[in-house]
């Protein structure tokens, strides 16, 4: 996702907006912002299904990912994804309609975040996964508690901080991704290469080859080929978990949380980090609807809701849920700007997060299949995190380009060299055997400094009014 801004809504699409301000009886209201316009009911399916389908892949990846890596079973699978797609709906339903001053009342839909999932592993696998559920509590902790202090921690993240952040995370969970193929030993097997290998090759040829929604859905369309291929070659098997009906997701699915705040400093730091990009996305979608960004009164609001929402994913096993930008290219392609849109979609995805066939069906999938679209998902991720880099300032001139140099080495150091910090005492392991704390942790520093003492800081200081003329 991009926090590019978006251009001013064109004639067209106002004009092809118009029917969202149209109620199910067909007369036009005026004075209707078209975000709060009501669509009809034979409108709002299918337009809300077409949300549903364009953002149905991310959450599905990231509990198989989860579930491969820490070896879940079937049922605690089909569990998992019940609560990550509950937890989607209700976070889409909050964003979209608002209650009181939680939920931006934007056409948003709610994700578990990728980075978030991605560091959320790799705590679980270091200290355990009751640590991972209570770093998730106190990183939604912390992030409604910075609120008030929104404009200043903000500035502790520049594209330059998070695009450190984010290639670190990219990088890091490249390797975890690797192990669901090679198994925990780090020897694959050649056909679960081979399976993997095919499932990114489908992933591929489905982003490339088809168009609209059915393109966003590639990592769900690879997977199903995936595992399609795995079932007819005898490469892999698929072994959906026993159950019918519907059912509630279960609570606490790792035991008691624990709180440890040394060992959950990864997600504590990205929690901040999530202040930046929520505030380009807010500003993204008001721009999109045809309402004036407002980041004061917006972000807060959007980022409450995150906040809320993965406090209760905290509880139900989840990471970090995050509103995701992703929904908005459709709302810019079709022209209808109301909320009540995603709030159609976040109904059918509670729906589905009830529908234990559905959940139970999917838990099959091999592993090699989740394996290889995980390396596709974490590899575009990575770029993300380089996408972000190229709107800083990296030229040879300015301080950025060595910023961006040492950060990424004190990050990569723990993932090249895994026995660098064992002789050090526990608390620095916890802090500098994360790549991804480190390398935040320095570019925070550094561009704090540099910005403060460094050449550039010379340069832009104001005359000194008492200096002879």
């Amino acid at each position: 996702m991009t926090n590019t801004p978006a251009s001013k809504a064109t004639p067209e699409a106002t004009s092809d907006s118009t029917s969202a301000s149209t109620p199910a009886s067909g007369d036009p209201v005026e004075g209707v912002e078209a975000v709060d316009a009501t669509v009809p009911w034979r409108r709002l399916v299918p337009l809300s299904a077409q949300h549903v389908l364009a953002m149905i892949a991310a959450p599905v990846s990231t509990v198989f990912l989860v579930a491969g890596t820490l070896r879940m079973a079937p049922g605690a699978t089909a569990s998992l994804l019940s609560a990550v797609l509950l937890l989607c709906g209700a976070g889409t339903l909050l964003q979209s309609l608002g209650v009181w001053r939680i939920g931006g009342r934007l056409p948003f839909v709610m994700l578990p975040g990728g980075a978030a999932t991605a560091l959320f592993l790799q705590i679980a696998q270091d200290h355990g996964a009751p640590t991972a559920a209570g770093a998730v509590l106190l990183a939604a902790a912390l992030l409604l508690a910075v609120l008030p202090l929104y404009a200043r921690v903000v500035r502790l993240f520049p594209p330059l901080v998070m695009g450190v952040t984010v290639l670190l995370i990219g990088i890091a969970m490249i390797r975890v991704a690797a192990r669901l193929v090679t198994g925990p030993d780090g020897t694959g097997e050649p056909r679960a290469v081979l399976l993997a290998g095919l499932t990114v090759a489908a992933t591929v040829a489905a982003y490339v080859f088809l168009r609209g929604v059915w393109r966003q859905t590639s990592v769900l369309i690879g997977m199903a080929a995936g595992t399609a291929v795995a079932v007819a070659t005898g490469l892999g098997g698929f072994a959906p978990a026993a159950g019918s009906g519907f059912a509630l997701p279960a609570f606490l699915p790792f035991g008691t949380p624990r709180f440890d705040l040394l060992a959950a400093l990864p997600l504590l730091l990205f929690s901040l980090t999530t202040l930046a990009e929520i505030t380009g996305q807010t500003v993204l979608n008001s721009e999109t609807v045809g309402r004036t960004p407002a980041p004061e009164r917006d972000v807060p609001r959007v980022a409450r809701a995150d906040a809320v929402v993965s406090l209760a994913g905290g509880l139900f096993g989840t990471s970090l849920m995050v509103t995701s930008a992703e929904n908005i290219g459709i709302g810019r392609l079709t022209g209808v700007r109301s909320r009540f849109v995603t709030a159609g979609a976040g109904v059918l995805l509670v729906v589905l997060g009830l529908a234990t066939p559905v959940s139970r069906a999917l838990a099959g999938i091999p592993e090699a299949v989740v394996g290889g679209s995980a390396l596709v998902v974490y590899a575009v991720i990575a770029v993300m995190g380089v996408e972000m880099l190229r709107r800083a300032d990296l030229s040879g001139t300015g301080t950025g380009s060595l910023t961006a140099a040492l950060a990424l080495t004190v990050g990569l150091l723990p993932l090249l060299t895994p026995d660098l910090y064992a002789g050090f005492p526990g608390w620095a392991r916890t802090i500098l055997g994360s790549g991804v704390v480190a390398g935040t942790l320095t570019a925070v520093l550094l561009t704090a400094l540099l910005g403060r003492f460094g050449p550039e800081s010379r340069h832009s200081a104001p005359p000194d009014p008492h200096a002879r003329q």
